[in-house]
């Protein structure tokens, strides 16, 4: 029977820690110094334990090839045993899928660059595999997370190309999220394709334009955001994966070196690359800037897409656009029911604004070989992506999808519109265009009324150059005023 506790020792001293526990000491000693209640990124954990398969698949390779050529006994550094080397295997493997989560203890912003990150995962590692070869958590003589689950690692190396990998594969899910909201838009666009609504500039009518148009205008939008985001995956590919602590290599196998983005490579189906000059990867993280910069533009484009529609939806306006009640408004008002997803996503949005300034100013922040900040740039990014998957999705399914317009609103009428007139410019001109739009204001009558008081056109023509079709079409053809 286990032991309620355990001894673990440090070059700071001793600690206990609850026997059944796969954390170490290194990792209680982070939560306690880092009291930051913000959880660490499962992606980022999962590619974590990713990249840290690649190097023990890696290691298997080269303590066979030393092997093979009877230089094993060149090696001082003392590595696992098959059997220990087997079950970290194992348990990467499961880490990768979120296995002993539960044992991660490091909160989302610590200090030290990254090194209590790597240090959580490696006594996870170490002590997930005694427990699967039958012994008990702590029997590092058996299986070290300094010696063995980091073997030729460095945290300065694993944590960098893990953030990569973990927003790569987030990214694939972004891009999914965009094309689905998208797909919503088109239908909304195709549904509402010639129903006419006035058009506004500066929150006044202007000429008539569609819902449909408008739609069509979101889903140009997001066109450019998937594109931006199809981009990013390139920018990010590179990895400093291979360069220890500061992108020299010191301490590691050329063998290892060269294998490991292999390995990394067939595990994950992605086209990812060591970087040709690894102390500037290790040193420098304006990629991460830059890539937050590329997401940036889609948190701005469903904030105009999620306010736009609010106000056409809400009483205000009356626009006749009605989108889904989702849940009560009001704890005092009866019936009251809010433009709650609207909001989210202007939230979430702001969010990622200051996270695009954390980011950047973080950044700037490295020092010479190493930047400090890539916990909390790294939270930042992933938290980024994150709420523009959450925006998108919650967009599609809560709110265009059961977006509707109210039936009058559906007859398109744009008659009593003062800016109706633009389009009686090309056949009387503006000044007499102007006229009526004063007439129409003054008298408060609809444009036909007007026009045909002052007596600028007949009621056919003006039936014809009011045919929404008309309206909507992109300019106009001399023929068209015969």
């Amino acid at each position: 029977m286990l032991a309620r506790t355990r001894t673990e020792s440090d070059l700071l001293g001793t600690r206990e820690l609850p026997a059944e526990a796969l954390y170490g000491i290194h990792s209680l000693r982070a939560r306690e110094n880092f009291p930051d209640a913000s959880p660490f990124p499962l992606p980022w954990y999962k590619a974590m334990a990713m990249v840290k398969l690649a190097y023990f698949l890696s290691m298997e390779r080269f303590i066979a090839a030393m092997a093979e050529e009877g230089l094993s006994d060149n090696l001082r550094q003392p590595l696992p045993s098959s059997e220990a080397l087997s079950a970290l295997v194992t348990v990467a493997r499961e880490m990768a899928d979120g296995g002993y989560f539960e044992h991660f203890i490091v909160p989302g912003i610590s200090g030290g660059a990254g090194t209590s990150i790597n240090l959580n995962v490696c006594e996870i590692l170490a002590n997930a595999a005694l427990i699967r070869m039958g012994e008990q958590p702590g029997r590092y003589d058996l299986v070290d997370p300094l010696l063995h689950a980091n073997a030729f690692q460095s945290t300065n190396d694993v944590v960098p190309s893990a953030l990569h990998l973990a927003m790569m594969a987030e990214l694939k899910v972004l891009e999914e999220a965009v094309n689905a909201l998208r797909a919503r838009v088109e239908e909304k666009e195709r549904e509402f394709l010639n129903i006419l609504r006035p058009g506004f500039t500066q929150m006044q009518e202007a000429v008539p334009t569609s819902w449909g148009k408008l739609m069509g205008s979101y889903s140009e939008a997001l066109s450019r955001d998937w594109w931006r985001i199809t981009r990013c995956a390139e920018r990010i590919k590179v990895v400093n994966l291979g360069g220890g602590a500061v992108g020299t290599g010191l301490g590691v196998p050329r063998f290892v070196i060269m294998d490991v983005i292999q390995q990394l490579q067939r595990l994950t189906a992605l086209p990812l690359t060591r970087a040709e000059h690894l102390p500037d990867a290790t040193a420098n993280h304006d990629v991460l800037a830059e890539v937050h910069g590329m997401l940036k533009p889609m948190a701005i484009n469903l904030e105009k897409m999620a306010s736009d529609l609010r106000l056409l939806a809400s009483d205000l306006a009356g626009q006749g656009l009605r989108i889904p009640g989702v849940q009560a408004g009001s704890s005092i008002m009866p019936g009251k029911v809010n433009p709650v997803i609207p909001e989210f996503v202007i939230s979430a949005s702001h969010q990622v604004y200051a996270n695009d300034g954390l980011i950047t100013r973080l950044c700037a922040q490295g020092t010479l070989e190493l930047n400090a900040y890539l916990p909390l740039i790294g939270q930042a990014m992933l938290s980024s992506i994150a709420l523009l998957i959450a925006s998108a999705r919650t967009l599609a399914i809560h709110m265009i999808a059961g977006m509707e317009l109210a039936e009058w609103a559906t007859h398109g009428d744009v008659r009593h519109s003062p800016s109706i007139t633009t389009a009686l410019i090309p056949y009387i001109g503006y000044h007499k265009a102007g006229e009526v739009a004063r007439r129409m204001k003054e008298g408060e009558m609809d444009v036909y009324e007007a026009c045909l008081r002052l007596g600028y056109l007949s009621e056919e023509q003006l039936t014809e150059a009011l045919l929404p079709a008309n309206l909507l079409k992109l300019g106009y053809s001399v023929k068209d005023l015969q």
